[in-house]
């Protein structure tokens, strides 16, 4: 598990926001990001598997830690990219995938961290017709998911759900987000 403060004053961010190969892909891409680790969180049972968390029985969320440079990207510019590039309006559902391991959810370190996702969660709601669902719940655990989900999107670019979910999701990013990937 990381801590919530790392060494040269890195800070960690625990975003759910469906499956975790979409979010890990597209938060990798962001200046200031230094790592990103799929995994799962909020539940109650230690070191669960994927298939564990797939039966919904376990409470924890496909989730991704961030390892970012507050001086580079802010913590809230990484909600923002969460709030836009998911749909934070669909209790415990990302298309095709549903059940409770896909729902939104904000898993605050800090009070600091907290407050900005609140006041993030209200603007954004601003923007979408439906209701935002999204937990603003407070960090409890993370445990790193299975090797083959590690940079999922970089190994299997091939793969049909790389290209018709992962894809798609990425050139958003880098429309509604100019100037801050690492590709531009």
């Amino acid at each position: 598990m990381l801590q919530a403060k790392i060494k040269n004053k890195s800070e960690i961010a625990t975003f759910a926001g469906g499956c975790f190969w979409c979010t890990e892909a597209i938060f990798k891409r962001l200046k200031g990001v230094e790592a990103v680790t799929s995994g799962y969180s909020g539940g109650k049972i230690e070191n669960p598997t994927y298939d564990q968390v797939c039966s919904g029985t376990t409470g924890h969320a496909e989730a991704i830690q961030i390892e970012f440079d507050p001086k580079i990207i802010s913590f809230e510019k990484l909600l923002e990219v969460f709030f836009k590039l998911h749909d934070p309006t669909t209790l415990n559902r990302q298309g095709n995938d549903v059940g409770t391991q896909y729902r939104s959810a904000v898993f605050y370190h800090d009070e600091k961290q907290k407050t900005q996702a609140e006041k993030t969660k209200s603007k954004m709601q601003k923007v979408y017709n439906g209701k935002i669902v999204t937990e603003i719940v407070p960090f409890s655990n993370f445990y790193k998911a299975e090797g083959y989900h590690q940079n999922y999107f970089e190994n299997n670019k091939n793969a049909p759900y790389c290209q018709v979910v992962i894809d798609p999701k990425i050139q958003k990013l880098y429309k509604d987000f100019k100037g801050i990937t690492k590709d531009d």
